[in-house]
Parts: C-alpha cells; sequence; structure tokens
C-alpha cells in the first residue's frame, strides 16, 4: 500500500517544476521519475493522478503524461449581500429554521491545528482502524458479481441479514433498512416520528449532533437528566406527562458522554413508560462494537427486548471501522418502517452498493472479530493511562464514571471553573477537548468537558497531552481563566 506522504511529496516535486515543460510538453515517462525519486510506480501513478484532478497535467493513455494549459482567470465575484436578505425572511407560521447550528458536530469533525493532540476526535485513529482488512474487503466486493449494479433501496439483504441477527430478538431482516451511517439513521427516524414544532425526549447531556438534527427539524429537544445508571426512569414518565412529546432517543449501552450503561432494572421501566406515553423510544446503540477488555456481558439490545414495536433502532459500523465506512442499520417493526424507508428513499435513494459489499466482506472475514479483540484491548488500556494520567497530574480534575466501553471519559474541570475557558486554555497548551456545553440542550447542571481516548496515536500521546495539561492550566493565569485544575494543583 503507498504511503500518502509519499505520494504528497512527490506531487509537490513535480508541481514545484512544471514550469520547466511548455504548455502541451511531455513529463518523463513513469519508468523514469520511479528511478529518479526512488519510489514505487503506485507512488508515481498517484501522484501524478493528483496534478491531474488539479488540472495542472493531461493523462494520454499509450502515449504519456503532458502540462495542461494554464487555467484562465477567475471571474470578478458578484454582489451576494442580497442573499442575507433571502435566507433570514420567514414566512409566516414556519416552525423549520432554516439556519443551521453544527458547531457541536463539527468540534469532533475538523482537524485541529498542527501539533495539537486531537482528545475531541469522535472516531478510531487510523492505528486502530482496520485498514488493511478494510482494503481487502473493497477490493474484493469490488469483484462481486452486480457489486456496481443499483441495490434494493432497503439494502442488500445478505446485509441486512446480518445486522438483525447483531441487533438479535424478534428483528429479521425484513426489519431492517441499511443506512449511510449512524447520522443518517438519526436524521430518518427524527424525521419520520416528530412533526416540526414537536417536542422530542432526549438525555442530558447527551450527543451533540442528536441536538443538531432536533434543531434542524424545527423539533424542540427537552432534556431527561441521566446518572451513572442511565436515564432516570421516574423523570422520564414526568417529561412524557408535562410535554406530551411522542419519541424519546437515548443510547443505553456506554452513553454518549457520561458512558453510563442502562441499569437491567430500569430497562423494562422505559419500555413500559414509552408505551403508555404511546411513544416511540429511538435506541442508538451506537458503541455496541467499542466495549471494553474488562466490560461486563453486554445486555440484549432495547430492540430485542420490544414485542410492542415501541423501540426504533439504530445501528452504524462507522465508529468501530472507519469515518469513511458510512453504513449502519434502522431496525423498526409496524407501520412505522414504510414511513422510514419512505423518508430516507427521497433523501438518498439508497446506500452506495459498492459500500454495502465491501462492509459485508469485511464483517464476514476472519479480520473482523480480531479487530474487535484489539480494539477491546487497546481501548480499555488507553482509558485507564488517560484516567490515570489525569488523577496523577491534575488532582482537581473529577472523572464521575470511568466506562467499561466507548470512548471518552466526562470529566469536571477543577475549581467550578467554566467548561469553555477550560478548553481554550487546553488549546493553547496543545491540547484539543471537547467542551461540555453542546451536550446539553438546556442549562447544564455544571461545567464539564469530554476527553476522547480513541482519536490518538497511542498511550503516549495520552501522557503527553496529560503533560501539557498540567504545564498549561497550572498557570492558567496566562489566559486570563484563574487556576484551572483546582486548589490542590
Amino acid at each position: 500500500m503507498y504511503e500518502r506522504s509519499s505520494v504528497t511529496e512527490l506531487a509537490e516535486s513535480l508541481r514545484s517544476e512544471l514550469n520547466r515543460y511548455p504548455i502541451g510538453g511531455k513529463l518523463p515517462s513513469s519508468r523514469a521519475l520511479v528511478e529518479r525519486f526512488r519510489v514505487s510506480p503506485v507512488t508515481v501513478s498517484r501522484a501524478l493522478a493528483q496534478l491531474a484532478a488539479e488540472g495542472l497535467v493531461t493523462t494520454r493513455p499509450g502515449a504519456g503524461v503532458f502540462r495542461s494549459p494554464p487555467r484562465t482567470s477567475a471571474h470578478a465575484s458578484g454582489d451576494t449581500s442580497w442573499q442575507e436578505v433571502a435566507l433570514s425572511v420567514e414566512g409566516a407560521g414556519e416552525v423549520v429554521p432554516r439556519s443551521v447550528d453544527a458547531s457541536g458536530v463539527l468540534a469532533t469533525l475538523a482537524a485541529p491545528p498542527a501539533g495539537v493532540i486531537e482528545l475531541n476526535s469522535g472516531y478510531l485513529h487510523s492505528a486502530l482502524q482496520p485498514e488493511r482488512a478494510m482494503a481487502a474487503a473493497l477490493a474484493r466486493a469490488g469483484r462481486r458479481p452486480g457489486a456496481w449494479g443499483r441495490p434494493p433501496v432497503e439494502g442488500l439483504p445478505e446485509l441486512r441479514d446480518w445486522f438483525a441477527r447483531e441487533i438479535g430478538g424478534a428483528v429479521g431482516a425484513a426489519d431492517v433498512l441499511v443506512t449511510a451511517g449512524g447520522q443518517s439513521a438519526l436524521t430518518t427516524a427524527l424525521r419520520a416520528l416528530v412533526p416540526p414544532g414537536a417536542t422530542i425526549l432526549v438525555e442530558s447531556p447527551t450527543y451533540p449532533g442528536l441536538l443538531a438534527i432536533a434543531r434542524a427539524s424545527g423539533c424542540r429537544p427537552v432534556p431527561v437528566p441521566v446518572d451513572a445508571d442511565g436515564v432516570r426512569p421516574e423523570l422520564l414518565a414526568a417529561a412524557f406527562e408535562a410535554t406530551g412529546a411522542r419519541v424519546f432517543v437515548c443510547q443505553p449501552l456506554f452513553q454518549n458522554p457520561t458512558g453510563a450503561v442502562l441499569a437491567s432494572e430500569r430497562r423494562s421501566e422505559v419500555l413500559r413508560i414509552a408505551r403508555a406515553a404511546g411513544a416511540f423510544v429511538v435506541e442508538d446503540d451506537y458503541a455496541r462494537a467499542l466495549a471494553h477488555e474488562d466490560a461486563s456481558p453486554l445486555p440484549a439490545t432495547l430492540a430485542a427486548e420490544d414485542a410492542d414495536g415501541v423501540v426504533v433502532h439504530v445501528r452504524s459500523l462507522t465508529k468501530a471501522t472507519s469515518p469513511s465506512l458510512r453504513v449502519g442499520a434502522l431496525a423498526a417493526r409496524g407501520p412505522v418502517l414504510d414511513r422510514l424507508r419512505a423518508i430516507q428513499v427521497v433523501d438518498s435513494f439508497f446506500v452506495p452498493r459498492p459500500l454495502q459489499e465491501a462492509a459485508l466482506e469485511l464483517v464476514g472475514a476472519p479480520a473482523w472479530p480480531r479487530h474487535l479483540r484489539t480494539v477491546a484491548a487497546e481501548l480499555r488500556h488507553r482509558r485507564d493511562v488517560l484516567a490515570g494520567a489525569l488523577r496523577r497530574e491534575l488532582p482537581g480534575v473529577e472523572i464521575p464514571h470511568l466506562p467499561t466501553g466507548g470512548y471518552q471519559l466526562w470529566v469536571r474541570p477543577g475549581g467550578g471553573e467554566d467548561d469553555a475557558a477550560f478548553a481554550a486554555a487546553a488549546l493553547r497548551a496543545g491540547v484539543a477537548v471537547a467542551p461540555g456545553r453542546p451536550y446539553f440542550c438546556a442549562e447544564p447542571p455544571g461545567p464539564y468537558v469530554r476527553m476522547s481516548f480513541a482519536g490518538v496515536s497511542g498511550a503516549g500521546e495520552l501522557t503527553e497531552a496529560v503533560r501539557r495539561l498540567r504545564a498549561g492550566l497550572g498557570s492558567g493565569v496566562r489566559g486570563g481563566a484563574g487556576n484551572l485544575l483546582g486548589p490542590d494543583a
């Protein structure tokens, strides 16, 4: 497999030399470039393809690679100020906002500046991704008969059957829709279940991406607090009664961001309360494949325990593989499934078949269970390293709950300091963390930050991150925020 850095470096070298050749002039052959730069033919091919994509060279099969004519100068940009009015004027009775606040989502998607240690990522570092297994699966998928044809809109039957077995209970392949990842599945579910302007119940705190979906759909999220055992049933029942909501969205397993697991005695209560309210429970089972090595046997999904079609289940392969393997599933029983299918078809037609075929190849390969075992061991190790370093070096910082699954710690800054001030001071120290405020749809009960241990290269980077935090936050007065480590620092 070619090295991305080698491709980038070669492309830059060739780009800097283009002025040596006249317009239409022929560049050296691939063989000559291989010998001159001492790289592989694949690296040369990739670098030339990159230049071709930039419009700098033209490839002519059998003839070679030639310098392209320069691009014509760009036209002067017009006056777009009229859009400010067009985008802000709302029609009478409009309940769906046309502006979307994606800041909470972008905080975990945007790459930090060079040299900053990424403790705000929501994905596995490339060192933990099954890159070879995925590459092999994609290669095999491309050779499958019909791999580039149009798939069934519900998804490939074999992949739907695999998801159904993973979900368990009475869920069958006919109850499953293949989606473009978990975010897409949640968006489809809320659009199907909640009319604009209506209330939905959400855990507090919860995943900012869910809050962004709700608000972009014109829904009003109402918080239901969670504790170390998950959502509190008595508060859930009170929230249903007070709001008349017909949907509750939850993460019963390794809740994001707290890491809580819904206690066994609360599981049936949640289903009973929702059924009595005539409401759906959207179960976001995002972290089942991210259980740590020391986790207790995992409880069944809520969908597996649901006999009445209360649960709409969301599952994704993305978190345990790669941000780019956007393959997930929605599972539901009853008339709601037709509505989910209709909305997904209108939005995106279907998930590309090559991606579905690659997912099938991956989960059916011997490398898949080995990958899950590796991730389970590594996440446990990283969790312990980060938690241990925080307790040792930043004694004023509190870790209310040590999770046995997922990829993050939910941390309280010392001294009752503001989460945004903590995150800003951390970034100045060279560490990116996620402030806790976007995880609450109402006033937060206190300051929190989320620290991910999945998006770094290894345990050494976690230790270095805490060292930087100690050095930068212990003298937080430099940023005007006081001592952010608490009185014991």
